[in-house]
Order: C-alpha cells, then sequence, then structure tokens
C-alpha cells in the first residue's frame, strides 16, 4: 500500500496538501523559522520552547498563561506539519493585492495612483482599527509621501501582500 493510501486510510488523508498552499521557498523559510523557535530539537514546539525564543529575543516575563494560550491555537502537538497548517489558516483570510487595491482605487477617483496624506492619515486614525500615533509615524517612515504630500498606495498594497523585497 501507497504512502498516500495508508494516510487516507488511516484519516490522515489532508495533512498533505498544506505543502501546496506554498511555494517550496516559503516552505523552506518556514522550515528554518521552526528550526529557530524548536529550540530543543525535538521536532515538536512546546510552551518551553516558546519560553526559550522569546527570552532569547528579549521577552523575558512571558506568563505561563500566555504560552499555554498559544501552544492551544493548535489542535495537539505541533510539528512542522501543523505549524505550516497553521500559517496557512491564518494567511487564507488575507486579502489579494487586487481587493486591497480597489479598496484604495475608491479613494482615488482620479486614478492617480496617490492619495493625500493627510486624507490617508485622517482614515487610519479616526475608522475601524485605528493607528496610534505611534502606527502613523512608522507608515510614513515605510511609505513617505512625495514633496506634494501624496501617498503611493500602490506600493503599500504590493508590501502588504508581497512583503518588503529589498535586503536592508
Amino acid at each position: 500500500m501507497s504512502l498516500a493510501k495508508r494516510r487516507a486510510a488511516a484519516g490522515d488523508g489532508g495533512s498533505s496538501n498544506v505543502f501546496s498552499m506554498f511555494e517550496q521557498s516559503q516552505i523552506q523559510e518556514y522550515k528554518e523559522a521552526f528550526t529557530i523557535i524548536d529550540q530543543n530539537r525535538d521536532g515538536i514546539i512546546s510552551k518551553d520552547d516558546l519560553r526559550d525564543v522569546l527570552a532569547s529575543m528579549g521577552q523575558l516575563n512571558v506568563k505561563n498563561e500566555e504560552l499555554e494560550a498559544m501552544i492551544k491555537e493548535a489542535s495537539g502537538p505541533i510539528n512542522f506539519t501543523v505549524f505550516l497548517t497553521m500559517f496557512g489558516e491564518k494567511l487564507k483570510g488575507a486579502d489579494p493585492e487586487d481587493v486591497i487595491l480597489a479598496a484604495f482605487k475608491v479613494l482615488d477617483p482620479e486614478g492617480t495612483g496617490t492619495i493625500k496624506k493627510e486624507f490617508l492619515q485622517e482614515l487610519l486614525t479616526t475608522q475601524c482599527d485605528r493607528f496610534t500615533p505611534e502606527d502613523v509615524k512608522n507608515m510614513w517612515a515605510a511609505f513617505p509621501p512625495d514633496v506634494a504630500g501624496n501617498v503611493d498606495y500602490k506600493n503599500i498594497c504590493y508590501v502588504i501582500t508581497h512583503g518588503e523585497e529589498k535586503e536592508e
């Protein structure tokens, strides 16, 4: 019996499709992240692994309840396949670039590809999930307006959906 048939017979047929959700390069990046988090290298991310990796990043006083809540996001032990599945589920709700672009275009009736900084800032600080002054500062640091005060929303959409390409 093939591995696929054995998995299907065991009721484990769905776990392998998670790999089809990602490019090979993305899977490799997630594998590297998993390996960093799996501090004791046993193939499972535990509460202790999370505590250790957070401590290595300067988060020293993380409460047990917080760590337990993170672990409970998974339906069982967090091996690499479960880890990848969790990311797949989180990313499934992410809007594709054209949807985000269409939302910005509503705010750009002339079709210039830009929005006035003041207008965007007002929207971001007064509507829905409101930006804090710190969020706004970070936004303008990442996407500085041009000399006329216009913000290139196509660039914002690209970075939201693809991540920043340039190396630091």
